[in-house]
């Protein structure tokens, strides 16, 4: 069997991060996809909440009803690869809990769905604002900017919750990891 091939033991698996722009949602999930695929030889795609807006809904707005179809179409990719026993890792802001409950709908058929949110504050994030958008928002440039003027509600189903200004990436990447082996563990039981 090649390494990059999962076993019959290993089920397809999607990392969900949630937070507001600035959390780490991108940094963690690349050290995540850098540790399964590079040093586990595990089968991953990574769904970054800005490439998938560039390359997949290049056609939504940032509407309640267009997020919900952007969160749509990761759900959907994401239990694409769930089904063939790969790794799906998103990295969405995904600010309504109805959305984010569709997506895990959408993957569960096929395979585990861990829902982590980065509950990193407001003020942290904006501090972290490289692109300025918070700023933008703040001075009415940008509207329905999720945390600002548009809401964010954080999930109160997470199956990890982690806070960046208080736990390192290499941290965070180390309980991901466990939550993996767990999930695999118990899996492997039934």
């Amino acid at each position: 069997m090649s390494r990059t091939q999962p076993s019959i033991n290993q089920p397809g698996v999607c990392f969900f991060f949630t937070g507001l722009s600035g959390s780490g949602k991108t940094s963690i999930a690349i050290a995540l996809d850098n540790a399964l695929h590079h040093q586990h030889g595990r089968q991953t795609t990574l769904l970054d909440g800005d490439v998938v807006r560039t390359h997949l809904s290049s056609d939504l707005g940032f509407s309640r009803a267009h997020r919900d179809i952007n969160i749509g179409r990761i759900g959907f990719v994401a239990a694409e690869v769930v089904k063939h026993g790969g790794i799906a890792i998103s990295a969405a802001i995904a600010p309504y809990d109805s959305a984010r409950r569709a997506a895990r709908q959408l993957v569960e058929p096929y395979g585990r769905f861990i829902l982590v949110h980065l509950a990193t504050p407001l003020a942290v994030c904006e501090l972290r604002d490289v692109k300025g958008l918070y700023a933008k928002a703040r001075s009415g440039e940008i509207m329905a900017f999720t945390g600002i003027s548009d809401p964010y509600e954080p999930p109160t189903d997470a199956d990890i919750t982690i806070d960046t200004s208080k736990v390192a990436i290499a941290d965070a990447l180390q309980l991901l990891l466990k939550q993996l082996n767990d999930t695999q563990t118990v899996d492997n039981e039934r």
